[in-house]
């Protein structure tokens, strides 16, 4: 195991400058180490969320117990390839490639609205306002989102230092232009900080320096930036004793009521980023033990591994890890829902990193032996304003235009309800559905058979099944509907014809004299020889078990 001593032997015999320059100098790198270094961040990323996939949220408020964590194995390398620690953010860089490093944060949203792999959280809210037309900044105020203070980006800004070698302010703004895809205030100041230790680390092999690098590039009245200098200063009074540390941010940051403001629980971005910042500080520059620690904290106990791998894999270069981390990776196989296998990867990572070079005042040299080296100018970086999620500024009143809205293909709906919506009710569309209680068709259920069940899409949303239909005239025509609900819930009916509610009723024990079923008819003979347009909405009431159950829904003229 390489000591902490060797590798910063190792990073000045490679001629890379440490920190502590003034503003104005310049830090070089030789464009082979950048590579080096940034690929070995990925590798970091790849081997931490891999091995601590088993754990995720296994554990929650309780330290893994030792004998319970995995055991890593070099072929676990490849178990990463549909993690959303990964390809979220290729997302991003992908966009980036697109559209050129100065790619809005319209358009940035309009490509994550368009991924196709499934989400949760602050993510999932995020996509979710986007693809109904909340644009950014406002898909993640929370307002609109009420996980805003999740891990999110946090989890997936590790691209945004690893294309900017010792430029803390590329992390800064791209913060501000994914990160607000999904997150506000701590929720967005997390990612930042993740990028800016990123960036510290082609340079730096103390852990200390790394982090404090990274709280720079945050607004220092914020929470996040509270819990880093709790962090430093319980690893400055201590004797090493990490458990300790976690019980102490335990006490803080999970059972103090102010800490848990606009927190969702186990995802809050404070706790978990003290448990990446835990195995940094703890490890010893040891890869194994750094990924243990974060890892056995506990909560999202495989995106705090990889975040604090990849920091310190980024210190300590591809070529000089252990084998069991840098050889058996499957580099041909494309990662999940992305343009890009491990070469592109680093590819892509390199084209932008010489582009943002370039934009902030630095240049490309050639050194006596004609390589290629980065010179870059040291700046400070300025953060963004301070938020706080609990207390928010007003929204932007942002929304995407109908030319946007066209560019958006994904509707919010779960993998395969077109289909089945085709198949129950020929002729019905269907647009919000959310994914909770596992919508789709029923082969059978309370007594019916073939049912559809859908659900809201959120608090507020309602799933809606749509149909245009023309009337025929000099005809009785009824809208017949047999719909149920949950035993353990309910929610409401709504009606609309041409976008006029027509009914509003309960579905739930009160109203539904047929067990769990309701038979709702609505007469559409005053509209006859019309075309018209026919919504059925799920519409929650409290959030909870607020599934519809559609046994039948049938438009009859006699």
């Amino acid at each position: 195991m390489k000591t902490r001593s060797i590798l910063l032997g190792l990073a000045l015999g490679l001629g890379i400058a440490c920190q502590g320059l003034a503003a104005g100098e310049f830090q070089r790198i030789a464009v082979r180490d950048y590579r080096d270094k940034m690929k070995a961040g990925w590798i970091g990323q790849i081997a931490g969320v891999a091995w601590g996939a088993p754990t995720e949220f296994k554990w929650k408020d309780a330290i893994i117990p030792e004998d319970k964590m995995p055991q890593w194995r070099p072929e676990m390398i490849n178990n990463a390839f549909g993690q959303d620690d990964l390809y979220v953010e290729m997302t991003f860089l992908r966009s980036l490639e697109q559209y050129g490093i100065d790619v809005s944060i319209r358009q940035a949203g309009i490509d994550f609205a368009n991924s196709g792999y499934p989400l949760w959280c602050a993510n999932h809210a995020g996509r979710t306002n986007l693809r109904k037309g909340i644009a950014p900044p406002d898909s993640s105020h929370p307002k609109f989102n009420n996980c805003p203070n999740d891990i999110d980006y946090q989890i997936e800004a590790d691209y945004s230092g690893l294309i900017a070698p010792a430029m803390p302010q590329v992390a800064v703004d791209l913060g501000e232009r994914f990160g607000r895809l999904m997150n506000y205030g701590d929720g967005m100041y997390a990612g930042q900080f993740i990028g800016a230790m990123y960036a510290a680390a082609f340079f730096e092999t103390d852990p200390v320096k790394i982090i404090r690098a990274g709280l720079a590039a945050i607004p220092r009245d914020c929470q996040y930036a509270e819990m880093v200098r709790d962090m430093l200063a319980w690893r400055r009074d201590a004797t090493g004793d990490w458990e300790a540390a976690w019980r102490k941010c335990q006490e803080k940051y999970r059972l103090d009521p102010e800490y848990q403001q606009a927190s969702n629980g186990g995802i809050d971005c404070k706790i978990n980023g003290a448990y990446v910042l835990m195995g940094l500080l703890y490890g010893n520059g040891d890869p194994e033990r750094t990924i243990v620690i974060s890892c056995r904290c506990g909560m999202d106990s495989d995106c705090n591994p990889s975040s604090s791998a990849g920091v310190l894999f980024t210190t300590i270069g591809f070529e000089n890890l252990p084998a069991r981390f840098n050889t058996g990776l499957d580099e041909q196989r494309q990662f999940s829902h992305t343009a890009y296998n491990f070469p592109k990867l680093i590819d892509v990572c390199e084209k932008l990193a010489r582009q943002f070079l370039a934009r902030h005042g630095g240049r490309v040299e050639r050194d006596g032996t004609g390589e290629e080296v980065f010179v870059i100018p040291v700046k400070p970086p300025v953060p963004s304003k301070l938020e706080l999620s609990w207390a928010p500024g007003p929204i932007a009143n942002s929304r995407f235009t109908p030319e946007e809205m066209a560019q958006i293909v994904y509707a919010n709906l779960p993998q395969g309800m077109k289909e089945a919506v085709a198949k129950f009710a020929p002729g019905w569309t269907i647009l919000d559905c959310g994914q909770d209680m596992s919508p789709g068709l029923r082969a059978a259920w309370q007594g019916r058979k073939n049912v559809l069940l859908t659900h809201p899409l959120d608090r507020q949303t309602g799933c809606v099944l749509a149909r245009n239909v023309a009337l025929p005239k000099g005809k009785k025509t009824t809208l017949r509907i047999v719909v149920g609900h949950d035993p353990q819930g309910d929610f409401d009916l709504i009606v609309r014809v041409d976008g006029k509610q027509v009914l509003r009723k309960p579905v739930s024990p009160a109203t539904a004299t047929e067990g769990h079923w309701l038979t709702q008819e609505v007469d559409l003979s005053p509209l006859a020889g019309r075309q018209v347009k026919l919504e059925l909405v799920n519409q929650p009431t409290g959030w909870r078990y607020e599934a519809a159950y559609w046994a039948e829904i049938a438009i009859r003229s006699e």
